[in-house]
């Protein structure tokens, strides 16, 4: 029912992803699709235009509403209404709830290799960053609980938590995330839980919002998302907040005031009601393009390019690439992607600590277009 074949031009459209990439270069790096949204999220914007008065916002009711609806019925967790506040965007609500949530010199961590924003919020308002790396076992990434028994001490505040895990793929058990989130209880950590990729999970795994899991984390946990990734409207810098607890929420709520952004975008209000309205069709076309796309991915690199391995993703459209079979420094690593395979990827360095070594691509874009980029690795690799 719908083209997820069609090749889209993107350059001169003031598109981060494609019109920052160098002549020559496919560009396969920021976390956006190459697809266009749902119809019914583009005929929603279309009919906002035509009305022709764009006045502040003064309401989110059917967004609202929708996301409620939605969050029922896909991840059997129904968020009071009281409860959601919007963002311009999960990042600047992790800001914002940094400064909300923390005092300078309180300590916060992060599970990299993570998002490379992560380390700039979690260090931001005076705070101290601490890392508790994810163990890799060469074929799953997991958290390592042990170590982060041993780093706690009162001045932890925070726990930023991405779930699912970007760039590695994790969709975390239902029992790892007991055991974080319990541990984050009897500590009185705080946890952040961004979950923007919570509706991009593979067959055979489920996505859980933290804050389900128990009325105790419900009060202890943040839950992040938004219809960005989802539905291919980053750019509408639209997000959600969920706060059960009325004492965060306050706090957070005070900051959004403070910063002037209360009001959401009115086109944003319009697209995201749409989408989480008359979207559910179109997602599940693009999961079963997804995973054929990562199924070509990993049969062409297993038989064709044995040098690189791909780390098994359970949700996301990012491929987090093995590439210390080719034997090369970081450096070289991100020369011999640029120059020779002439693809821009995203470097494992810039996750952090574990991202030596590997590379990310996202494969959120026409079959062609991904097989093209295999086929330009291919040919670097094996001239």
């Amino acid at each position: 029912m719908y083209d997820f074949d069609k090749l889209m031009a993107r350059e001169n459209t003031n598109c981060a992803k494609w019109d920052a990439a160098e002549k020559g270069l496919l560009p396969m790096w920021v976390a956006d699709m190459d697809f266009q949204s749902p119809p019914e999220v583009i005929a929603a914007l279309l009919e906002r235009a035509r009305h022709g008065v764009f006045g502040y916002s003064g309401g989110c009711g059917g967004w609202f509403e929708a996301l409620m609806q939605w969050m029922t019925k896909r991840c059997g967790w129904a968020p009071q209404r009281e409860w959601i506040s919007t963002g311009p965007g999960v990042v600047a609500a992790l800001y914002m709830l940094v400064r909300a949530l923390t005092e300078p010199g309180d300590r916060i961590i992060i599970q990299p290799p993570v998002y490379r924003p992560f380390y700039n919020v979690a260090s931001s308002n005076g705070c101290e960053l601490l890392e508790n790396p994810l163990y890799f076992d060469g074929g799953k990434y997991r958290m390592d609980m042990e170590q982060l028994k041993q780093m706690v001490d009162s001045r932890v505040k925070l726990l930023i938590l991405c779930s699912p895990h970007n760039p590695v793929g994790r969709v975390w058990s239902r029992e790892e995330l007991l055991a974080l989130g319990q541990f984050c209880l009897e500590h009185g950590i705080t946890v952040i839980s961004d979950e923007i990729h919570s509706d991009l999970v593979f067959p055979g795994f489920k996505h859980r919002v933290l804050a389900s899991l128990s009325k105790e984390l419900e009060q202890n946990t943040v839950v992040c998302n938004a219809p960005s990734k989802t539905f291919n409207i980053p750019g509408i810098q639209a997000s959600n907040v969920i706060i059960a607890n009325e004492s965060l929420r306050s706090a957070y709520r005070q900051v959004l005031r403070g910063s002037g952004l209360a009001l959401p975008n009115v086109f944003a209000v319009a697209a995201v009601e749409a989408a989480y309205t008359y979207g559910e069709a179109w997602l599940e076309e693009l999961l079963l393009y997804l995973e054929e796309n990562y199924r070509l991915a990993g049969s062409f690199i297993a038989e064709r390019i044995p040098e690189l391995k791909i780390v098994e993703p359970e949700g996301t459209y990012l491929l987090w690439l093995d590439c210390r079979g080719l034997g090369l420094n970081d450096e070289e690593l991100d020369s011999f992607i640029k120059g020779k395979a002439k693809l821009l990827l995203e470097p494992g360095t810039i996750f952090g600590t574990g991202g030596s070594g590997f590379q990310r691509m996202n494969i959120a874009c026409p079959r062609s277009r991904l097989l093209e980029a295999l086929q330009r690795l291919e040919e670097a690799v094996g001239g």
